[in-house]
């Protein structure tokens, strides 16, 4: 269906992708329309294809598939259109003088003859040529939408396109179409071979055979590669463009003479990285090795009576593995300290921290998540902070940072010594900006559990650091006395050794002090397990401890979809845990209804967003909220259309109505998102 007029108001717009809601007048009616409209304002004439829907809570709406910007058609809608922010300097007033001046040669002024322009009272001959080239650019931009959408790559993808390669855009898709792969992230592969072929592009031709093997590379970062078996990408790369494996060989010879590519033989296989990914990798070997290798200005003498001091002090008796990993700290610049839940980790840390800050040296903790900081700040009583936060991330271009940390120089961190926690779930880009940001001399602790699952993004440092040998490592396995009492870190320990859960009449020792904090529910139907999970978290647990579902539960699921996929069990946990109390404001965003009392987090970086939060009677103000953070909302305010947010670190935050996009439920959240905690 095919529907035209013009934007009368801008209901909600997302800067980032072009997401606009907005009110449109046609000559029939005035509708509202919802859809990916980038670079539309305020008196914009549009012709939108798409379909009426009924949205639940909104009623009827146009659903934009696709657009054309038309030239506005009668000089009302062309006064519009020039003082609603298009054009730099033009304002209302402006606009009627413009109109007034050229009537129905205004667009044609704008275009062919701009010096005219001048004849307008306060218009000069250089702000004359600026506004012509602001309005000839800005229907350039246009022809890169329709360019785009001619062969299915939607209007969301045209803002970030048109930023990169500027108004000859279109002249250096054409020439290149795979270019789009480079610049653009989320466009399916397919869509830019299918332009390439329909614009004449032969099939072994070296732009998109070379455009195939980085694509195979890149989506295999997508599942946290860093490189892949050379075998493995030929046959990929033959199936996806259906050319010969010579082809594929002397694309692959094409880009490694370009430097896009490096293969690296090991033993008797070929490994192919992309050379930003061979770089990072290279580049926290060598300063893993500077660091290492740096001479130890941060020893403490006599470190035996140090810990016998400590035990005394402590009235804790550490183990000879936990001794032994304190000894080498001091020995080594670099350690890294392993085992499952309950073998000691934290004890190690908070004995670290004991023992040299009363020898004057400064500790600096930290974690790649806030829930792991916060964690990490319970159990030691000293603060820790994120990763992003301890190494100002939020101050870089983030897109560009996670392709390649080389192009950044990081500000060193002042501390003795750096304590990183859950280092599993680091990546190798992150890991390298650490390393960045060190000084020669300073030690670095990686403190982790080898078996849990990797980053989510790219490299597996942790484990293959451990696994190279190369650093001085302590392996924890012995579960102590309180935490064998837990079920869940028995079973965790049995899992990692190939072993079934503890049955029932076999646990014999410590019987009468064991949890019962683990249980394992089998079912074969999705309804079944819903209303499990449902009676779980409202109350069935409560015999078993003080189990509170807004305090100390959380529900993971592997997927988001599906019934027992985290939309929908947000959906029914949402229900029946803070239900719609008449009266009570709510805002529905992006298919969800938030409410006061609704546990949600942040999906995105936000790092300029404010905070504040009231600790022993202070003020504390910042910026910043982080992927993974959780919160419950606090307030809803309608008026000043705001919702306040107060997350689990006691920041208190205030979203606009238009940054909710930023949050989702989380009454269920997948495990992958567990890792940003």
């Amino acid at each position: 269906m095919e529907i035209t007029g013009v934007i009368q108001d801008v209901i909600y717009k997302n800067e980032i992708n072009g997401y606009l809601i907005a009110s449109f007048e046609t000559e029939e009616e005035n509708t509202t329309v919802v859809g990916y409209l980038p670079f539309i304002n305020v008196g914009d004439s549009l012709k939108l294809i798409g379909k009426f829907v009924e949205h639940k809570d909104y009623g009827r709406q146009f659903k934009v598939d696709t657009f054309e910007k038309l030239m506005p058609q009668t000089l009302g809608a062309l006064k519009s259109y020039l003082s609603n922010g298009n054009i730099k300097g033009i304002g209302e007033a402006l606009a009627k003088r413009i109109i007034k001046k050229f009537g129905e040669e205004t667009i044609h002024v704008f275009k062919y003859e701009p010096q005219r322009l001048v004849e307008v009272k306060g218009i000069s001959e250089k702000r004359a040529i600026q506004m012509a080239q602001d309005f000839v650019q800005n229907w350039e931009v246009w022809q890169i939408v329709g360019f785009l959408e001619r062969f299915g790559i939607g209007a969301e993808h045209a803002k970030k396109v048109f930023n990169l390669l500027g108004a000859n855009a279109i002249e250096q898709i054409e020439t290149n179409p795979y270019i789009l792969i480079d610049i653009t992230s989320g466009v399916d592969f397919k869509q830019i071979d299918k332009m390439a072929l329909d614009l004449g592009i032969n099939y072994d031709n070296d732009k998109r055979v070379m455009s195939g093997i980085k694509y195979g590379l890149i989506r295999s970062t997508y599942n946290g590669h860093a490189c892949v078996l050379k075998s493995n990408l030929i046959e990929f790369v033959i199936h996806l463009l259906d050319v010969s494996s010579e082809n594929v060989e002397d694309g692959l010879i094409a880009l490694k003479v370009k430097d896009e590519i490096v293969v690296e033989k090991r033993q008797e296989e070929e490994y192919v990285y992309l050379y930003t990914f061979y770089q990072t990798e290279a580049e926290i070997v060598l300063r893993l090795k500077r660091l290492q290798n740096a001479k130890n200005v941060k020893k403490i003498p006599k470190i035996e009576k140090e810990l016998k001091e400590l035990e005394k002090i402590s009235k804790i008796e550490l183990s000879e593995k936990q001794k032994e990993a304190i000894k080498l700290v001091n020995e080594n610049n670099v350690t890294i300290i392993t085992g499952g839940p309950g073998t000691g980790k934290t004890t190690i840390i908070k004995s670290i921290i004991d023992i040299y800050e009363t020898k004057g040296k400064k500790v600096v903790l930290c974690a790649p998540t806030g829930r792991a900081a916060k964690r990490m700040t319970e159990t030691t009583g000293k603060e820790a902070s994120t990763l992003h936060r301890l190494l100002e991330i939020g101050k870089i271009d983030e897109d560009n940072f996670y392709k390649n940390t080389s192009d950044y120089e990081g500000a060193p961190i002042d501390g003795d010594f750096i304590i990183v926690d859950e280092m599993s779930m680091v990546d190798m880009f992150l890991m390298n900006y650490l390393l960045k940001c060190i000084y020669q001399g300073t030690k670095l602790i990686l403190v982790g559990d080898e078996d849990q699952l990797a980053s989510v993004g790219p490299g597996s440092i942790l484990k293959d650091l451990i696994y190279s040998e190369q650093i001085i490592t302590v392996h924890l396995d012995k579960i102590f006395r309180q935490a064998a009492k837990s079920k869940i870190i028995l079973n965790a320990h049995r899992i990692n050794q190939g072993e079934c859960f503890l049955q029932k009449g076999e646990i014999e020792e410590n019987k009468e002090e064991m949890k019962e904090d683990f249980f394992f529910i089998k079912g074969t139907y999705q309804e079944k397990m819903l209303s499990e999970v449902i009676s779980l978290c409202t109350g069935r647990l409560q015999k078993y401890g003080n189990y509170d579902f807004f305090e100390n539960m959380q529900v993971l699921s592997p997927t988001k979809k599906g019934m027992l996929g985290t939309k929908e069990l947000n959906k029914a946990l949402q229900e029946k845990l803070n239900p719609n109390i008449k009266n009570t404001p709510e805002k529905s965003s992006m298919g969800a209804i938030f409410r006061a009392g609704d546990r949600v987090m942040q999906i995105k970086n936000n790092y300029e967003i404010d905070w504040e939060k009231y600790i022993f009677g202070k003020t504390e103000k910042g910026k910043g909220v982080f992927n993974g953070e959780i919160g419950t909302i606090i307030e809803i305010n309608e008026r000043e259309k705001k919702v306040q947010i107060k997350f689990d670190d006691e920041k208190n935050v205030l979203y606009e109505y238009s940054e909710l996009d930023q949050i989702e439920h989380s009454y269920a959240i997948t495990i992958h998102k567990s890792q940003r905690k």
